[in-house]
């Protein structure tokens, strides 16, 4: 299949930036950045600058592949990372749309790619869980209700992707953030630091530049991994009830 590929080039954060236009030629069986490594391919052997994105594993996993195209983050697949997104969900002669995540947290670093280290330094400030160390205890010695085990599973599978940020109209990291607050607090091993772990990641993504939450629910709907909105409600709860009853350090 032929395409018209429209992608953002930007040589750096304090680079103005620019769309440029690219013609490439790929197979349906192709992932996404498959494609996009060939449209580098015909640039470099043209001596031109490739097109810079992050990428990783290249299954669904780490996260890096984040960039919006055709408007969404991550593409019109719903649960699928941009790695996981192929070309037999577009159609020859398609015209398509790619951009780095817009947020004042994310500077673009160059092209697609950006910095998303805010992710990090929030995940920073949540401390640490005072579990001792040593061999693995049985799996079964601390019991664990099921509905609670899955929830806190369904939170830990966000991949920090920032794809709720970039869907946001307000740039908010809320989904992340309650995700990462929910899946260590709703297990008895991560209660302990719960209150202050909710406090300093809040206070941490405020200082990072992040917006509040709009309520718009457009996180959920972009996200690769489908975290729900019912975190942000358990964030807040979480948060309110701390900002009361526990010191912020």
């Amino acid at each position: 299949m032929k395409l018209t590929l429209k992608v953002w080039r930007q040589k750096n954060a304090k680079d103005k930036g620019h769309f440029e236009t690219y013609q490439v030629t790929a197979n349906e069986h192709m992932s996404f950045l498959e494609m996009l490594d060939v449209l580098n391919e015909s640039l470099i052997s043209e001596k031109k600058d490739p097109v810079y994105f992050d990428h990783d594993c290249r299954e669904g996993i780490c996260g890096t592949c984040s960039m919006v195209i055709n408007g969404q983050p991550h593409g019109p697949m719903q649960g699928t990372t941009a790695c996981q997104l192929h070309m037999r969900h577009f159609k020859d002669g398609n015209t398509i749309t790619i951009e780095p995540f817009r947020a004042k947290a994310f500077p673009v670093v160059k092209d697609l790619v950006v910095d998303r280290s805010a992710f990090d330094r929030i995940m920073q400030a949540g401390g640490y869980i005072s579990v001792d160390t040593g061999q693995a205890v049985d799996g079964n010695s601390i019991p664990i209700g099921k509905e609670t085990a899955a929830k806190a599973f369904d939170a830990a599978a966000c991949i920090g992707c920032g794809a709720c940020v970039a869907a946001c109209p307000n740039a908010s990291a809320m989904l992340f953030v309650s995700a990462k607050v929910s899946h260590l607090g709703l297990l008895p091993q991560g209660k302990v630091e719960a209150k202050r772990r909710a406090l300093n990641m809040v206070h941490q993504m405020d200082e990072e530049g992040f917006g509040m939450c709009s309520n718009v629910t457009a996180c959920e709907a972009e996200c690769p991994k489908e975290i729900s909105v019912d975190n942000i409600a358990r964030l807040n709860r979480e948060y309110i009830g701390a900002a009361f009853t526990a010191d912020e350090k």
